[in-house]
């Protein structure tokens, strides 16, 4: 007998098969009909938008004084010269947002990705080619390399960098292609369910898992924004036993959870002061808050598990509200 339904079927199935270093594929499912690409278009548009990457935003070549120019003694010309750098992937390595890399190299040489790599940056395109040189000539560059999301025009980033750089359109995105594919599956004799699979290949910035992730923190956090205005608590499902969550833990000063000088720095010039603050915040935007490295953002995420509240852990509805309106009045 054919039962009357008053919830959508929630689905219950992850899996995720590693093709290679850059390339996963990720199923979820079993969807009802309608619900797997309501979830999917967006996630792509995510993951294609709002991955962090790493670019070279510009660049400083002695002898010359803009993209056009030519440089005695190397094939490229500048223009070729700027192109083949921007099809070159870096990555910072450390905590910075932002380094500002140095090389000088003599002819006769071929140079490429590999030749860019040092304490300060790693190149995951090693095979890439940048320029060629003859015996006659020193190529000295400077390039500034920043982290970043989405794409930013050279005319956006020449008030940005001094005068002696030439600006350069700036490609964040890390990740290269995402596809989805919507397959029909059966459920208990009902063959109308769906699987979503997704097919995500990075750069090698990221992993496809990080860039995925990250995809749907993202999507989290902007639908949070309802939580402002409508209480959702009543949508909330609670495990059986449960450890009912405390609001007193949760409005621990962030200057009582020992953490480094340099952690504690970066949450507080961002205006944190709360434990509670972090607690609602995604993994996505606790690694955005300015100035915020690896190594703090590892000690955070290790202090916010000690205390029982795992980054991008969720919090039933009904405390994420109280504690929402708790924040703002010690805050007023």
């Amino acid at each position: 007998m054919k039962k009357f339904a008053d919830t959508p079927f929630l689905p219950t199935e992850v899996e995720i098969e590693a093709i290679s270093d850059n390339e996963a594929k990720i199923s979820a499912y079993p969807f009802e009909s309608g619900f797997a690409i309501t979830l999917a278009h967006p996630l792509r548009r995510l993951l294609l938008s709002s991955s962090v990457g790493y670019a070279p935003i510009a660049i400083k070549i002695e002898g010359a004084s803009h993209e056009f120019d030519s440089l005695r003694g190397m094939l490229e010309d500048i223009a070729i010269f700027i192109i083949n750098l921007k099809n070159i992937k870096f990555k910072i390595n450390g905590d910075e947002e932002q380094v500002v890399v140095e090389y000088s190299f003599d002819g006769p040489k071929e140079i490429k990705g590999s030749d860019l790599g040092n304490a300060d940056v790693e190149v995951v395109s090693p095979e890439a080619h940048l320029a060629t040189i003859n015996s006659d000539c020193n190529l000295t560059f400077s390039v500034i390399i920043q982290r970043g999301i989405g794409y930013m025009p050279s005319e956006d980033i020449r008030d940005i960098v001094g005068t002696e750089y030439i600006p350069l359109d700036a490609f964040f995105t890390p990740v290269k292609k995402v596809v989805y594919n919507i397959e029909k599956m059966l459920v208990e004799d009902n063959p109308n369910f769906e699987k979503a699979v997704f097919t995500v290949q990075t750069n090698g910035q990221i992993t496809p898992i990080t860039a995925f992730k990250e995809a749907v923190s993202v999507m989290y956090s902007q639908m949070s924004v309802f939580n402002k205005v409508f209480d959702l608590s009543e949508v909330t499902v609670n495990d059986a036993g449960e450890e009912p969550v405390e609001l007193k833990d949760l409005i621990v000063k962030i200057d009582d959870l020992n953490l480094s000088a340099r952690s504690f720095n970066s949450l507080d010039r961002a205006g944190l002061k709360f434990l509670g603050e972090l607690v609602l915040m995604s993994e996505v935007e606790v690694k955005n808050i300015k100035n915020l490295g690896k190594k703090s953002f590892d000690e955070i995420s290790e202090k916010l598990e000690s205390l029982g509240f795992p980054i991008d852990s969720t919090l039933p509805e009904n405390v994420a509200s109280a504690l929402r309106r708790k924040l703002e009045q010690l805050k007023a």
